[in-house]
């Protein structure tokens, strides 16, 4: 079975389960709880830091997602708040060592981040060498435990069909967290059949993150209704506040 008739029948299945209505309108602050405040920009410095976390604060975002040299600053900041810190791991190729990522991930832990979306060995699945791929991220999930939720990241624009089923397989295999579907590398945006095939792939026992050009609080939802439950946005105030 390939990849766009899976989703045409988990499409299918969800919508009779949810009915044929549209997704019901929502308000930017019954989203917030879900929003992940993503200020991975390589032109980013602590005065952007700081008041995105502020931002993060008054919306009471999810987290708010800094890149690993960040994360003391952005820990400071969010500190009693109840926003989680966010950071990445071998962003965006995943091509670090095995030994180079965990002491990335140990470090970034123990700076104060709470969530680790890490990313997958992309080169390593593009060759064939899913053992490797697979160790690398059952070893950050082996660090992370008890201490951070582990994404791993799923650059589904890279990937064949059948890459696509072992970076997905590979996920679930070492007990990630959630799966984060990415778009960061081919500029796609969000979309709903996405998530509808993802879901479809790992079942019901891991969480899915999205990114990708999400920009209102309707998106959001039709994406929730997809099966989606967390959302990497850099328009975070403009979907929470309308502004």
């Amino acid at each position: 079975m390939d990849i766009e008739t899976i989703v045409e029948k988990v499409t299918k299945e969800v919508m009779a389960v949810l009915g044929s209505a549209e997704p019901s309108a929502a308000s930017g602050a019954d989203v917030a709880g879900t929003i992940e405040h993503s200020v991975l920009n390589p032109d980013m410095n602590e005065e952007r830091i700081i008041k995105a976390c502020k931002e993060a604060r008054e919306c009471r975002l999810a987290n708010v997602c800094v890149s690993p040299y960040f994360v003391s600053l952005a820990a400071d900041c969010l500190r009693g708040s109840g926003v989680k810190v966010c950071t990445v791991v071998s962003f965006p190729h995943g091509a670090a060592s095995t030994a180079a990522k965990m002491a990335e991930a140990r470090e970034a832990v123990k700076n104060g981040a709470e969530e680790l979306d890490v990313a997958m060995n992309i080169l390593a699945i593009k060759s064939g060498k899913n053992d490797d791929a697979q160790k690398d991220l059952c070893e950050i999930v082996n660090i992370a435990r008890g201490r951070a939720l582990v994404k791993a990241i799923y650059e589904q624009g890279l990937y064949t069909d059948e890459e696509k089923l072992t970076a997905l397989r590979i996920a679930v295999a070492c007990g990630s967290d959630y799966i984060k579907i990415s778009n960061a590398l081919t500029g796609k945006k969000a979309a709903a059949d996405d998530v509808r095939f993802v879901r479809s792939v790992v079942g019901t026992g891991v969480g899915i993150k999205i990114d990708g050009g999400i920009d209102n609080a309707a998106k959001i939802k039709e994406l929730m209704q997809a099966g989606a439950s967390r959302f990497g946005c850099s328009k975070s105030v403009k979907i929470v506040k309308g502004v």
